[in-house]
């Protein structure tokens, strides 16, 4: 045995050694994930460390991160192999946020002013229950077996869907969540954070504090071809500026979200790779950099902090959405926005109702047409900080479809022609999770009159 054990230890200490080495350049951006996720989902969306550890932070080689709970400070720290550790903390009101390399705390001077009102009207214009609701045309029962059909049979965790909430009319018609989360779990949208800032800007287009076509965005880019950057290039993804989207690898996009502490500067520093409205490409970078931009309208930093809140989220009741910050306090507006999924289903609704919200018109019909209009180079597939349908990328749903996505299968699809929204969060995206079979369902669960 210990002739083996002479073998076997030095041939398991030099893979060790081998795979330490391999990723060594990563070890940072994995404990970051890793911290920043444990403590949102533990903090944030009042889950346990085995659960998180278990369904969230189970893939390589982020599975072999170690944590450290430390509930009265909350925050938790993550190593790998014992090296690299990162530490996020929770801030109320910020959410948690990842420190940066060698920080062991961070204070924020101000939060953000929320409104809450406690209206008696039902669910989803209020925070009343919903109405019991019967259309004719709906077919319950085969409703109810589209929305069982997109959650895991026993012992399957193929499509690891969480939750599902699907609303007719503007009403809550189907919803179900899986084992260890409900109504009232808050959920990461990740990328759908993106449509939410796509609508603050909305929102302050309709009140003239900014026009599409307005360029000379930034001061560091005055003087070169950056300055002709408008804002609906940005919103566009057609800015032309350099951006890698990988998260496979150390790209920009991992670099921004676990290394930096301001991320709205990171695609500010960058050069133009291609014409302007001519390139399109998909970039994280760009989102963060348009939250840099929000906040460059404001006098203050509180003033930054409340808009987002008063003019649209709490404007429309998703009360439980946190928006999270970066080291710097500034909106993670790329990927960092936890809410119910009903309150999910409510931005999705809104969008449904042209912008309106109980009688307020909350953003223009002129900026909902632009939001769902397709963008140059993207094969008809994005339009303002929103996916499109309109080349049929889901073939048996209606072409009108457009959405909010997000990293790992989150998804809020609005369909006008159908008066539905369909809210799914999990963890599989296709073909895993097949969008094109799940929304096919529901959409013949209710029938055309």
């Amino acid at each position: 045995m210990r002739k083996i054990w002479k073998i076997v230890l030095p041939v398991f200490v030099l893979l060790i050694a081998v795979v330490i080495y391999i990723n060594y350049p990563r070890l940072n951006i994995i404990t970051g994930f890793a911290a920043k996720n444990a403590c949102s989902c533990i903090f944030e969306a009042g889950r346990d460390l085995e659960s998180v550890k278990a369904l969230d932070n189970n893939f390589s080689p982020v599975n072999q991160a170690s944590y450290k709970v430390d509930t009265q400070k909350m925050s938790v720290t993550s190593r790998i192999f014992g090296l690299k550790p990162r530490t996020a903390v929770y801030h109320r009101g910020l959410g948690c946020v990842l420190l940066p390399e060698k920080s062991s705390e961070i204070s924020f001077a101000i939060i953000p002013e929320r409104t809450i009102d406690n209206n008696s009207i039902p669910y989803p214009y209020g925070n009343a229950p919903p109405k019991d609701s019967v259309f004719l045309n709906v077919d319950t029962s085969a409703l109810q077996m589209a929305v069982e059909n997109a959650f895991d049979r026993e012992g399957s965790i193929m499509q690891q869907t969480r939750a599902v909430v699907v609303l007719y009319k503007g009403h809550l018609i189907a919803e179900k969540y899986g084992e260890g989360f409900n109504a009232e779990t808050s959920l990461l949208g990740w990328s759908m954070t993106k449509s939410i800032t796509s609508a603050v800007l909305g929102r302050m287009e309709k009140q003239g504090r900014v026009s599409l076509d307005q360029n000379n965005l930034f001061e560091e880019w005055a003087g070169d071809e950056r300055s002709k950057i408008t804002l609906n290039d940005l919103l566009q993804m057609n800015s032309g500026l350099e951006w890698v989207e990988d998260y496979e690898t150390i790209s920009d996009v991992t670099r921004m979200l676990f290394q930096e502490k301001d991320m709205t500067r990171v695609q500010l520093r960058k050069p133009m790779a291609g014409p302007r409205s001519n390139t399109w490409n998909y970039s994280s970078g760009t989102t963060n950099l348009l939250s840099g931009f929000i906040r460059n309208q404001f006098d203050t930093h509180q003033e930054y902090l409340d808009y987002w809140y008063k003019e649209v989220i709490d404007k429309i009741g998703m009360h439980s959405m946190t928006l999270e910050t970066d080291a710097a306090g500034n909106y993670v507006g790329s990927s960092y926005a936890w809410a119910t999924a009903r309150d999910w289903a409510k931005f999705g609704q809104l969008y449904l109702n042209r912008g309106k919200w109980n009688g307020e018109v909350i953003l223009s019909e002129s900026w909902i047409n632009y939001s769902a209009t397709p963008v140059e180079g993207s094969n008809g597939e994005y339009g303002a900080h929103f996916w499109l349908n309109a080349w049929g990328k889901y073939p048996n749903v209606p072409g009108d479809l457009y959405s909010a996505n997000g990293f790992q299968g989150q998804h809020v699809f609005i369909i006008p022609s159908k008066e539905l929204v369909v809210v799914r969060f999990g963890l599989a995206e296709y073909p895993d999770f097949d969008v094109d079979s799940f929304l096919k369902n529901i959409i013949g669960a209710v029938r055309e009159f």
